[in-house]
């Protein structure tokens, strides 16, 4: 089930639909896939992975109450769509497969009617069960038997996401109050079909039909072809708890990611996110969307720190497999391999980062050995709202310049060149609060965007299409060493920064040479603590 696009490769969020989507969605356009292998510099040492972005065959009515058997014909549908995919893969020698959030049983449930849906779950690893060698061990398991019996079938690792129940007893202050626990999880088998591991999401995007497990679950797993891997679901991605504490253990160098997540631009469409994790905290993320194109729901890759290949399509309703080869110890991308620091624009940058007064007076004209005099005359300040935040911005109007804007304590720097200036309105945006729209998180966000139209209020618009180029640094007094680089160029386009990180309190992104024109560029920092 491929889709018929071209391919290349490149050198959130979740909003809500009327509140009822029941993973995590953070609205796209266009369609696009770029793919070929992904080999890591100078790195022998490969694995070959597997993402599948699944096309949902779906209840004509979740809300209705259903048997198991009815149930069961829906998510059969749905797993042998996966196990045509196995076997794909394992021609291709495939060693590890994801499959996307909800892709089995769906989404908009009540509590009870996602009830029949709801397979048993014991407690591995303190039970060892193989579900497709033993399937008459526990009752209402056959969502497991299944995908048990189609990771011995393909030989290899297969992560999944199903709907799971676990009886608790009125003793329990948590337990609900119809006797038991509904949980969004991930399951993990080995290629025995053993059942390794499970992971119950923890943070929740508006899911009225599971309960959020009692404590985190931190599951990290072993394998015998690339070491350990951490797991986590969708809207997990933006959350300390569980995503940025698994990555605590050295040894996790790969995260598998299953994901439900509706498009949110310009700062947290999926494929956005899932890079800038990968580069953020150098390691690779396999991840799987869910493909419901009427709900601008697509974008899964196989993201490395330095590299990405990715599927984005809006277009088709068929589903997409990703298979690439992954560096089993990834490279990350820092301040020391980049090109010789005394290029010009670099210079400047740290001229303008030492505050030597003949490189910056009154923050907008810009001398630098003798440079031209930028933008002698500050552009206005003006507000506009972007992601349901209020953002502080200034028009980038020049050809080239040194732009700066505030807000709260954080400060956004821009240091530009543009080789044509194009018909479209640019602006250097920053946001410094907490986020309270579909979820409550603290953020830092400074942010170059391509605006919708002409006039000051398009700015924060979702577009997918620009014509721009530029060649620039974008930084900013960060008080968070959490940072996320996102990256988006024209027609849902990933591009790798070619240097990130700390310089003299500072953290920068800096680019040239894009190959499309920009639509974002944005550091996001997540504050944690202040959520």
């Amino acid at each position: 089930l491929h889709s018929r696009f071209t391919v290349s490769i490149m050198s959130g969020a979740c909003s809500p639909l009327a509140l009822l989507l029941c993973g995590c969605y953070a609205v796209a356009l266009g369609a696009h896939t770029r793919e070929r292998g992904v080999v890591e510099d100078g790195d022998e040492e490969q694995y070959v992975a597997a993402v599948y972005e699944h096309h949902l065959i779906s209840s004509p009515n979740p809300l209705a109450l259903t048997s198991r058997k009815q149930a069961l014909e829906l998510m059969n549908q749905n797993l042998d769509i996966y196990e045509q995919q196995v076997m794909t893969a394992a021609q291709k020698g495939v060693q590890i497969i994801v499959f996307p959030e909800d892709g089995i049983h769906g989404f908009n449930f009540t509590r009870a009617s996602i009830y029949p849906f709801l397979d048993f779950m014991p407690s591995p690893p303190l039970v060892r069960w193989n579900p497709c060698l033993e399937p008459h061990r526990f009752n209402d398991t056959e969502v497991l038997q299944h995908l048990s019996c189609m990771a011995i079938q393909g030989g290899m690792f297969l992560v999944a996401n199903l709907g799971t129940k676990q009886p608790c007893h009125s003793s329990d202050p948590g337990c609900p109050r119809d006797g038991r626990y509904q949980f969004n999880t991930n399951v993990v088998f080995s290629s025995n079909g053993t059942l390794l591991d499970h992971y119950r999401k923890y943070n929740l995007y508006f899911e009225a039909a599971f309960d959020t497990p009692p404590q985190v679950d931190h599951i990290i797993f072993d394998t015998p072809f690339a070491g350990k891997f951490g797991v986590f679901t969708c809207f997990d991605i933006l959350f300390f708890r569980p995503a940025i504490e698994l990555l605590r253990d050295p040894e996790v160098k790969h995260v598998v990611f299953p994901a439900a997540w509706m498009n949110q631009l310009p700062l947290l469409a999926a494929i956005q996110i899932q890079s800038a994790f990968a580069r953020a905290f150098g390691v690779n993320l396999l991840a799987a969307n869910i493909h419901q194109p009427s709900l601008g729901m697509t974008g899964s890759g196989i993201h490395t720190p330095l590299k990405s290949i990715w599927h984005h399509d809006t277009e088709n309703f068929t589903g997409h497999l990703i298979i690439a080869r992954v560096a089993k110890n990834p490279q990350g991308l820092g301040t020391e391999n980049a090109t010789e620091e005394m290029d010009p624009s670099h210079s400047r940058f740290l001229k303008l980062l030492a505050g030597d007064p003949y490189c910056e007076k009154d923050s907008q004209e810009v001398h630098c050995d003798g440079a031209p005099r930028w933008n002698m005359n500050a552009p206005p300040v003006f507000h506009a709202e972007m992601m349901y935040d209020n953002f502080t911005l200034v028009p980038v109007w020049d050809k080239e310049g040194y732009l700066r804007v505030c807000a709260n304590g954080l400060c956004c720097h821009l240091l530009y060149q543009r080789p044509t200036v194009s018909e479209e309105l640019y602006a250097l945006g920053v946001f410094d609060g907490l986020h309270t729209v579909h979820g409550t998180y603290y953020v830092q966000v400074c942010a170059l965007v391509k605006c919708g139209g002409l006039g000051f209020e398009t700015c924060g618009q979702e577009i997918t299409e620009a014509t721009g180029l530029f060649e620039f640094h974008l930084w900013g007094n960060f008080s968070t060493s959490y940072i996320f680089p996102l990256f988006l160029t024209s027609g849902m386009t990933l591009e790798a920064p070619d240097q990130l990180g700390w310089e003299n309190d500072h953290y920068f992104l800096r680019k040239s040479g894009l190959s499309s024109g920009l639509v974002t560029a944005a550091l996001y920092g997540r504050l944690y603590e202040r959520d």
